[in-house]
């Protein structure tokens, strides 16, 4: 845990004259007071105040107490693109009480109880993001100064990414330098997409760093006239954004992998602990995938159909079903190595405190009850047919948002992973759906107006 007084000496070595207090609402979305550094004292003892009903999914009215952000000294990070700035991220406070519906302060309480058991959640997230442009009508277009990005397989592409090459060096260092391991980057698979990998660590020093993450993305491409967007979905005929998780469970006290066992029957390299961990959340999946996938735009990247090989590349790379097996990326969850996963269906829109807190219900719950998850699936998901799903058992991905929610009303285990949120995350997305389903799209009206 870090010391008040050795914050006070980071700050001053820094030369620090800001502090941004941050937390996040029921999106994800950073949220920020701005102190001066002098005001750290109350930032831990008081915190830095919010008008809680003036965001989404906090549970207050304009009637209710000031919330208060309490910052965490343990996430101090320093501002690549703003030097004399600090982020600290905080816990939300009200009448001196922790609130419930604060993301962090929920996932904090998942993480303990977790510990409780004996369990640590160790957690590596991907994050793809898209650089964009405006148009003048409105619209959006991929990033391109060069004006090279255009192969259908731009995946890897050394002419697509070298625009890009001083924003993704500045990011990376930037990062580097505050100690993130960030391993590698590459151009994705859609123009103008892009993806940075960085070390694994405990789940909510990852939480916390996806948010930052989300934060740097969006100020450094400015300066080079980019729009960074972690929109899931940004154009119809280009893949789709992830945050890939890859996880495992640590024993508390040894900080041991329990999902590694070397002598594994189904030749995978996992534990019965693992398996039964997935049991959890392939049991849980459908309503695992609201929290993990929470936007309408989330399901136009899990498309059955002609969506899994229907981008400009040829493939979408996302999973429409409910399965694991080895290393096979048409797979839910992939087995990336020896006691080591990927989930590959978390969306880019995803908040990770919730996505993570109640991605860990579900496989703690599978651990409890020794659910099975059957034998692995091997070979290529996308060439298999509805009919050759369904007589392998294998379950359909919800393929809405609205079938998603549905199946969260009904999980009481993923509700607990969300606690007192769970009620208002249901009732924002509800509200949200039904909104979009009252849009009129230019696509309908191209394809209506005259039609009749």
């Amino acid at each position: 845990m870090t010391t008040r007084d050795e914050i006070k000496a980071r700050i001053e070595q820094d030369g620090i004259e800001f502090l941004l207090v941050q937390f996040v609402d029921l999106n994800g979305t950073a949220k920020v007071k701005m102190v001066p550094a002098s005001e750290l004292d109350a930032c831990i003892d008081s915190g830095a105040g919010f008008a809680g009903a003036a965001l989404w999914g906090l549970g207050q009215g304009p009637h209710d107490h000031d919330m208060l952000a309490r910052v965490d000294l343990d996430s101090y990070t320093p501002l690549p693109w703003k030097p004399n700035t600090a982020r600290l991220a905080g816990n939300l406070y009200v009448d001196d009480e922790p609130h419930p519906f604060c993301a962090r302060t929920n996932m904090v309480r998942v993480l303990d109880a977790a510990r409780e058991q004996g369990y640590l959640f160790n957690i590596g997230m991907e994050p793809e993001h898209f650089l964009v442009t405006r148009n003048e009508d409105g619209s959006i277009s991929p990033w391109d100064p060069g004006g090279v990005d255009h192969l259908e397989k731009p995946c890897y592409d050394f002419r697509s990414m070298a625009p890009a090459m001083d924003y993704l060096q500045e990011l990376t260092s930037s990062l580097n330098a505050l100690d993130w391991g960030v391993y590698q980057t590459d151009h994705e698979d859609g123009n103008g997409q892009y993806e940075v990998n960085f070390d694994y660590q405990d789940a909510l020093t990852t939480a916390d760093r996806v948010t930052f993450f989300k934060m740097a993305t969006s100020q450094i491409a400015a300066k080079y006239g980019a729009i960074a967007t972690h929109m899931p979905k940004p154009f119809a005929d280009r893949t789709g954004s992830g945050l890939h998780v890859h996880f495992h469970v640590a024993d508390a006290e040894t900080g041991g992998n329990l999902f590694l066992d070397e002598s594994d029957a189904r030749g995978l390299g996992l534990s019965q602990f693992a398996y039964h961990f997935l049991g959890g959340v392939l049991a849980h999946a459908p309503a695992l995938v609201a929290v993990t996938c929470p936007t309408v735009n989330c399901y136009k990247r899990l498309k059955l159909g002609s969506g899994l090989q229907g981008s400009r590349s040829g493939f979408t790379w996302t999973p429409a079903f409910i399965s694991y097996g080895d290393n096979n990326r048409t797979q839910m969850i992939r087995t990336a190595g020896p006691g080591h996963v990927e989930d590959r269906t978390v969306s880019a829109g995803c908040n990770p405190y919730l996505g993570l807190a109640a991605y860990l219900a579900a496989g703690l719950d599978g651990v409890e009850n020794q659910i099975d998850p059957g034998e692995p699936n091997l070979g290529n998901l996308y060439e298999k047919t509805l009919e050759e799903i369904s007589e392998a058992g294998i379950s359909i991905l919800p393929q809405s948002l609205g079938e998603s929610l549905a199946a969260l009303k009904n999980d009481a285990v993923v509700q607990g992973g969300l606690g007192v949120i769970a009620d208002e995350f249901i009732d924002v997305k509800t509200r949200e759906l039904e909104t979009s389903e009252q849009q009129v799209t230019s696509w309908e009206i191209d394809r209506y107006l005259t039609l009749f």
